[in-house]
């Protein structure tokens, strides 16, 4: 097994793949040796050449930083010795490169999916309630709980209570926001029928809502306003029931893996994350899109100091200029709220060896692969074209996870290295970047890519496994957090709360 990794020859910094003592011998691709001035601890960084203060410091053929003070060869390089390159907002330049067309996957695999009436498909059956105010959700668990006692035994893959703590008392784009973000869980094809649940008085009125949404199927999208009723409770689970006898009929029938829509998102990072699964995440993003698929990546200020990569695989200049928009528009938001733009990473991140907020989004960047950025989503817009695109959202696993399944992702495909139970509105397949985590959280990862360290799987034969995964959970296995009940809805507030 491998216990420490360059992964470009550019790099001046080696990564521990195991925890390695000091006085360790390193012999490096070109024959130098050293030994390690001090332990480091897995993930982390040790340097490979002597450094003085101010030299830049490099990784995935990139820099991430640079030194704060002298750094000896074999010496921990962390956040105590080392700072970020970057500062507030920056001009870009259109400067393209030659994206190779991928090669087309022979075998689009087949996948048992749900197709709707509008043509769109999903990959669950299920019934969701869905409150248009905080003030409904608890009488929506309510009805629910009361409907599933009456029907313990369903044809259908669940019924869920999405409840959030929103749709009244917002100003502006925030009441404009959780509008379109609920109104986009109501048409999401996971959902075979929707009862969405008002209260009446609240700013997001369910007459609005409907206009909204424009033409629906209203045997599997209904309303009730729970003010003008005499028993909100009966007459929701009346509806429900009617819903469910609708949608208990619909039947899987074959489709394509590149039917399906992913959301590429990380969370609890670690100094793996840039060497298992966000890599495995971008061999898997081309791979689908070669099948004409379609991936979203997210979490914006996780592009801080990679974001011109991305600029570089835009396909056209419009989209250059809307990755540009999506970028300064962030750094703008920050601004705008007296943060500064590169407070990160977490506590996690940096125990787990990320030291600056480059060297997180340098590993964080890499689940898009290679392929050419298509377009450029904003919060809470729909897909359009197959391909890559970007979604402006921030770096909030809910409310990333949220806004990716909003958009029209089917699934979420989260890698961590620290661990997380959370899961969105759509299946939430966790991959861990280190066997320990896989190990010791079985009950909340799908899947280990951390064998690509420490079991020495190529990753051909780890990308193979992975597809095999999914598929397996389009096809009706639920992922983790299904089978643990977590299923969450967070929107994203930017404004004032009344």
């Amino acid at each position: 097994m491998k216990t420490w990794i360059q992964i470009n020859p550019k790099d001046n910094v080696i990564i521990a793949l195991t925890d390695l003592p000091s006085g360790t011998l390193i012999t490096l691709q070109n024959g130098h040796a050293f030994t390690l001035q001090e332990a480091i601890t897995k993930g982390h960084k040790a340097s490979i050449q002597d450094l003085k203060i101010d030299d830049l410091l490099w990784k995935y053929g990139e820099s991430f930083g640079h030194a704060t003070s002298d750094i000896k060869m074999g010496s921990w390089v962390h956040s105590h010795n080392s700072k970020t390159n970057l500062n507030d907002k920056l001009d870009y330049q259109y400067q393209p490169i030659d994206i190779p067309s991928k090669a087309s996957v022979a075998d689009n695999i087949p996948v048992n999916i749900y197709r709707r009436s509008n043509g769109e498909i999903g990959i669950r059956n299920e019934l969701w309630v869905i409150p248009t105010v905080g003030c409904v959700n608890g009488i929506a668990q309510t009805m629910v709980n009361q409907f599933l006692v009456n029907n313990p035994q369903l044809d259908i893959d669940g019924v869920y209570v999405f409840p959030h703590q929103f749709g009244c008392s917002q100003l502006g784009d925030d009441h404009i926001t959780t509008r379109n973000l609920l109104q986009s869980m109501a048409k999401h094809p996971n959902a075979g029928g929707v009862l969405i649940l008002g209260l009446g008085c609240e700013n997001n009125q369910v007459p609005a809502f409907m206009q909204g949404l424009g033409d629906i199927d209203t045997k599997r999208i209904q309303f009730l306003i729970s003010q003008k009723v005499d028993d909100e409770i009966e007459a929701g689970k009346d509806i429900i029931q009617e819903i469910y006898d609708t949608i208990r009929h619909d039947k899987r029938e074959i489709g394509t893996l590149s039917e399906i829509n992913f959301g590429l998102e990380c969370g609890g990072s670690d100094g793996l994350s840039g060497i298992t699964a966000n890599p495995l995440l971008g061999q898997f993003s081309d791979y689908v899109i070669a099948q004409g698929g379609t991936t979203v990546l997210t979490e914006v200020p996780e592009m801080f100091g990679a974001e011109t990569l991305l600029m570089k695989r835009a396909k056209d200049e419009p989209v250059f200029h809307k990755i540009v928009a999506m970028i300064n528009g962030f750094k703008d938001y920050y601004q705008q709220h007296n943060q500064p733009i590169y407070e990160n990473p977490s506590p996690g991140n940096k125990d787990g060896g990320i030291t600056t907020l480059e060297d997180k989004s340098l590993g964080c960047t890499q689940k898009s692969g290679t392929s050419a950025v298509v377009d450029v989503l904003e919060y809470t817009q729909k897909l359009s074209v197959s391909g890559l695109n970007l979604l402006n959202a921030p770096g909030n696993d809910a409310i990333a996870t949220s806004a990716l399944a909003a958009s029209g992702c089917h699934m979420v495909l989260f890698s961590t290295g620290r661990g997380t139970p959370y899961g969105g509105f759509v299946p939430t397949v966790k991959i861990a970047t280190n066997t320990e985590l896989s190990e010791k959280k079985k009950h909340w990862i799908d899947f280990n890519a951390g064998q690509l360290v420490s079991g020495d799987v190529p990753m051909e034969t780890l990308l193979t496994q992975f597809v095999q995964t999914l598929v397996r959970i389009i096809n009706g296995e639920q992922a983790r957090n299904e089978r643990n009940g977590i299923r969450e809805l967070a929107i994203w507030k930017s404004g004032v709360t009344l």
